[in-house]
């Protein structure tokens, strides 16, 4: 035991970089033989929120991480403490260093059993805040001015050069070998791409990004298409934001980097909201609606299939929903869309709904996730009630019907007049373009519509309306934005 060599540890989770990072700099400045670790979770990989496309996403960054080091990341396939255990049998382990996580209820439990483990074996446990995220946080009376002090501060200049790399070969024999394939649908993980779309952003494809942030097809290009590599911290936010307002005196891009600067803020501020209240990945937020009703008839399980699959007979809302499956990508719009179908229209419980998408966006950042979620399921009791009406969607932001082509191909033929309302066909217009709606037979089959949203929606609305007038609701949204908003 005496023999062991003492080292410390970066323990990299959602930080997967090697700029602007502070676990590493206190690495560097310790001067102890450093191991960096990087551990592919059982419980994260058997959670349903995450799928093959993040663990994908995760081996492609730790591959450009690799790219960049001297050594290798010491990479493990097994319970957290297991591998920390396994660690300090064969090194003395002084220090571990990491960032706080504000992650899923699994991952916190993790964490403090790390904090008892490290504690019993004498190991100082030095955690660097993420981002401009605050812990913990009772109200946001100061986290604006938080917020641009951290976001303005000198990035962190780390010296590579100085970490002197050792690594350890655990057994990773089961990880699967297709997460090092990769999937040209989808964008591929990694510091230097991230660094590649940011500056292709500024090229010329974000010029237009204010205006075009809504319509699903160009907004694929229009967007930043960085939330995957801040998600994942393949970059830094304060890095991007830093990057961003460099550009904002350039002629013709005020607007758009307004935006965009404005949505890096709002990052931030959806994280907070889940790290200072963490229930609401179990509970609505305003506990005001723990017993607005949600179906629960012989039909439920059918129409959430049916949502999963963009199956549902709406053209802009099945689109969306084939896009994310191939793809892992669409805009915010977008997104609110298919949580309101689900949330509204099919008046499903959206914890029913909120893993799946969550498994589909490769970008999933819990905080985000879910504090957005809630807000688009309207039971927060403070954000304006929206009911997205999908033909009237369809029609605002994807007028050519290009996108709905795109993913609903069996749609192709059909003009614009019968594209974006398909169960209006005649059994003559169906003849004519072999197009079945919601009927058996040969040819290609689209579903007829599995809910009215010309009722669903006047159903949604009264009751939303009916449970914002609440007492306890208004009581509970008082609460919330007390504690959330400054």
């Amino acid at each position: 035991m005496g023999d062991r060599q003492k080292i410390n540890l970066v323990w990299l989770k959602r930080d997967l970089r090697v700029s602007d990072h502070e676990p590493l700099k206190r690495a560097e400045e310790a001067g102890l033989p450093t191991l960096l670790l990087y551990v592919f979770e059982p419980m994260l990989l058997q959670d349903s929120h995450y799928s093959e496309r993040h663990w994908r996403f995760v081996t492609e960054s730790l591959a450009d991480v690799n790219s960049k080091i001297s050594g290798k990341v010491s990479v493990a396939n097994c319970d957290l403490i297991e591998a920390l255990a396994e660690l300090n049998e064969h090194y003395l382990v002084d220090s571990i260093f990491s960032y706080q996580e504000t992650g899923l209820a699994n991952t916190f439990a993790r964490d403090k059993t790390v904090s008892g483990w490290a504690k019993e074996q004498g190991i100082n446990w030095l955690e660097s805040q993420m981002a401009a995220v605050m812990r913990p946080c009772n109200n946001r009376d100061s986290w604006d001015k938080h917020w641009q002090q951290v976001m303005n501060a000198e990035l962190i200049n780390n010296q590579l050069d100085k970490l002197k790399l050792i690594q350890h070969k655990f057994d990773t024999s089961q990880l699967p070998a297709y997460w090092k394939v990769a999937n040209p649908m989808m964008q591929a993980g990694g510091a230097s791409k991230a660094k590649n779309v940011l500056a292709d952003f500024f090229e010329a494809r974000g010029k237009d990004y204010h205006w075009l942030i809504s319509k699903p097809l160009q907004s694929q290009v229009s967007c930043s298409r960085m939330s995957p590599y801040l998600a994942w911290g393949n970059m830094s936010l304060r890095e991007m934001y830093q990057a961003v307002l460099q550009h904002r005196k350039r002629d013709g891009w005020r607007r758009a980097i307004t935006a965009l600067s404005s949505r890096l803020h709002w990052h931030c501020h959806f994280i907070q909201k889940f790290e200072s209240e963490c229930r609401m990945q179990f509970d609505h937020i305003n506990a005001g609606y723990q017993a607005i009703p949600y179906r629960d008839d012989d039909r439920v399980d059918s129409d959430l299939a049916a949502w999963q699959q963009g199956q549902t007979g709406y053209p802009l809302v099945d689109a969306c929903m084939r896009c994310l499956i191939e793809t892992g990508y669409i805009n915010f719009r977008m997104r609110a869309m298919l949580v309101s179908f689900l949330s509204h229209h099919l008046q499903i419980d959206w914890r029913r709904g909120v893993e799946h998408l969550g498994s589909l966006f490769l970008d999933f950042e819990p905080g985000i996730h879910y504090a957005q979620f809630q807000m688009q399921a309207g039971v927060t009791g403070i954000n304006t009630i929206r009911i997205y009406n999908p033909t009237k969607q369809a029609k605002e932001h994807d007028p050519q019907g290009e996108f709905i082509r795109r993913w609903c191909v069996e749609l192709a033929d059909l003009p614009n007049q019968l594209l974006f309302e398909p169960w209006t066909l005649t059994a003559m217009e169906e003849l004519m373009y072999e197009l079945s709606i919601g009927k058996e037979s040969i040819g290609t089959d689209y579903p007829a519509p599995i809910v009215d949203t010309s009722i669903s929606y006047r159903q949604a609305s009264d009751l939303l309306w009916a449970w914002r007038k609440r007492a306890d609701v208004k009581r509970e949204a008082k609460r919330i934005l007390n504690r959330h908003v400054r």
